[in-house]
């Protein structure tokens, strides 16, 4: 199979340089051995009378502690770490490449500057080196390699070189991207991670990068407007799934069919779901980058202590928040969004879902309803279903169980309001979960469930997927189109995957990365969205990728917060839905 960030170019400009798994170590264990080793060479040339020749060592070390941490090395900073005079120093690194210890790649155009990277053999080498020193100290001085004071250097079990996987290599040449790689994000812990890992990403691509982030809405806008422009402010953009049939049909994602092929891009670690959303018409416009389903998180804790159960339908889902509720002492039963505009709609189309019915005329097939390749009366908005009204009906009861600023929650505050302990349930995507599953200081740390969207009648049990994709926009200039994809695979790739989690987040769209041992032992959460989605119970139907979806979803959440406001019964307002859904499909020449 071939490699995810080298396939189909041995000699190109973009491969990565050579890696290979650290055998049965980790690479936060191995940064560990690296202060371990240099510890003890400290000792070492303190108490005994030896020579030290051209103290490689430490310039290994150096070479070594920079590439797991993404820091660039330069021959200049090479020297300065072996503590050598200049020269003494330039024969002793001449000697490391020769050997193939270290490589190096230039910085610029002309090649004048470079910067060295440790090369598959000296990964090798000392991946082998940490496991027979490990052993040699376990032997030698007893050690029980379960006590606390030795688990930093000896694990109890050792992981398999195939479940663990290595930092993300760099690129064997810059990226050819004057100005730089620029790159427009969403503001949620996976690309904030990825911002935070801005200086790592520009020592693996070579050029500086320049992000900007936006809010959901602000996303999509500002994605719109850059597709005006003669050419694309931007080398990559990311996009919500539900997204790609609007602007894949609107001609503003390029299509990725002729690189994936030209490149043997395999696929087959993605989560299906989420590269489904990100096709259009049959063809792929993006390559996920997060895969964020909507849970129903609840207090583990607080529901055994009331003798609760968890619920599994909209009526068990209404008893328990009117049981947890308790406004008296500011806890409520249930956080959701009710925010008007698209937090609604959101939450209307997924509640539609649970009594059984897209919201708009999806053909059913098993499992579940078909979103690709749909057209005429398919797209055809469903407000007037008896699915809607009861979806109307559900919301008012939550309603009442709910915090008194449920009218404007949207995503991030309802998540926050779980944190704080304020609320005994919760929809959440699990992209927010960090703030709860990684703050010791919240009430719902260790003690948070999860379960699929509650049912009502004719429904069947589902989890809507959300996430986002990483696309090229269709007016890239086409010089920078091979850098942007070099990068996009990059990005995306099993690695930097890890490394995001590694760095706040807990979300993926690869099932190797939910694998690795590093990352299933963060939180149960990865765990429980990697089960839903081997057993195919994520769904992107409920809020399906197609054409004008974006609109169907607004109209739903600015009609349908009158409902919930007490200014208009729920016939009147999806009447009025059905009308404004129905004028833009018929102007657009749908139906």
């Amino acid at each position: 199979m071939i490699d995810d960030l080298a396939a189909g170019h041995p000699e190109g400009p973009y491969d990565t340089l050579p890696q290979t798994p650290m055998p049965k170590l980790s690479s936060t264990e191995l940064a560990r051995f690296l202060d371990f080793i240099e510890k003890f060479e400290d000792a070492t040339e303190q108490s005994l009378s030896v020579t030290l020749g051209y103290r490689e060592l430490r310039m290994v070390i150096h070479v070594m502690r920079n590439h797991l941490a993404g820091r660039l090395t330069t021959p200049t900073s090479l020297a300065d770490a072996s503590g050598l005079s200049y020269g003494t120093a330039k024969r002793g690194i001449e000697s490391m490449l020769k050997r193939g210890l270290i490589l190096s790649r230039p910085r610029t155009k002309s090649g004048k500057t470079v910067s060295l990277h440790p090369s598959h053999a000296m990964i090798d080498e000392w991946g082998d080196y940490a496991n027979q020193i490990k052993a040699l100290l376990g032997d030698t001085f007893g050690l029980d390699p379960k006590s606390d004071s030795t688990s930093q250097i000896i694990l109890d079990e050792p992981y398999q070189s195939s479940d663990v996987i290595p930092p993300p290599a760099v690129l064997s040449q810059r990226l050819d991207l004057k100005g730089g790689l620029r790159v427009l994000m969403h503001a949620d812990p996976t690309f904030m991670a990825m911002h935070n890992l801005k200086r790592q990403l520009e020592a693996i691509f070579g050029v500086d990068i320049k992000n900007k982030a936006k809010s959901i809405d602000s996303l999509r806008e500002e994605i719109l407007a850059n597709a005006r422009f003669a050419h694309s402010h931007y080398d990559i953009i990311t996009c919500n799934l539900p997204w790609f049939g609007e602007l894949a049909s609107e001609g503003m994602l390029l299509p990725l069919d002729p690189l994936l092929a030209r490149d043997g891009y395999d696929m087959s670690d993605f989560h299906a779901v989420a590269l489904q959303s990100s096709r259009y018409a049959g063809k792929q416009y993006g390559i996920p980058v997060q895969t964020t389903p909507e849970l129903l998180c609840y207090r583990k804790d607080i529901l055994e202590n009331a003798g609760l159960t968890p619920p599994a339908t909209t009526e068990q889902m209404t008893r328990v928040a009117r049981a947890l509720h308790d406004p008296g002492k500011r806890f409520y039963g249930i956080a959701w969004n009710a925010a008007r505009g698209t937090p609604l709609g959101h939450t209307f189309a997924f509640l539609m879902a649970k009594f059984g019915q897209p919201i708009i005329n999806l053909p059913r097939i098993d499992g579940g309803y078909a979103f690709e390749d749909v057209a005429g009366d398919q797209l055809r908005p469903m407000f007037l279903t008896d699915a809607a009204f009861r979806a109307c009906e559900y919301m008012l009861d939550i309603l009442k169980y709910s915090p008194p600023n449920i009218l404007q929650m949207s995503w991030y505050e309802r998540a926050r309001s779980y944190m704080a302990g304020e609320v005994g349930m919760a929809y959440c995507y699990t992209s927010l979960a960090p703030l709860f599953e990684l703050n010791k200081k919240s009430p719902a740390w260790g003690n948070t469930g999860y379960l699929p969207h509650t049912v009502g009648n004719h429904g069947r049990p589902f989890v809507p997927i959300g996430g986002y994709a990483l696309a090229i926009p269709a007016n890239l200039s086409e010089e920078r189109v091979e850098s942007a994809w070099a990068a996009l695979r990059h990005l995306t790739c099993r690695s930097m995957s890890k490394l995001y989690i590694l760095n706040g987040s807990l979300v993926t769209s690869r099932f190797s990365v939910s694998s690795d041992p590093e990352v299933s032992s963060l939180s149960p959460l990865i765990g429980v969205v990697d089960r839903m989605a081997r057993e195919g119970i994520l769904q992107a139907w409920p809020r399906p990728p197609v054409p004008h979806l974006t609109s169907i979803i607004a109209i739903a959440g600015n009609e349908i917060f009158e409902v919930l406001d007490g200014r208009r019964s729920i016939k009147q307002a999806l009447t009025i839905a059905q009308e404004k859904a129905d004028r833009i499909m018929q102007a657009k020449g749908f139906y």
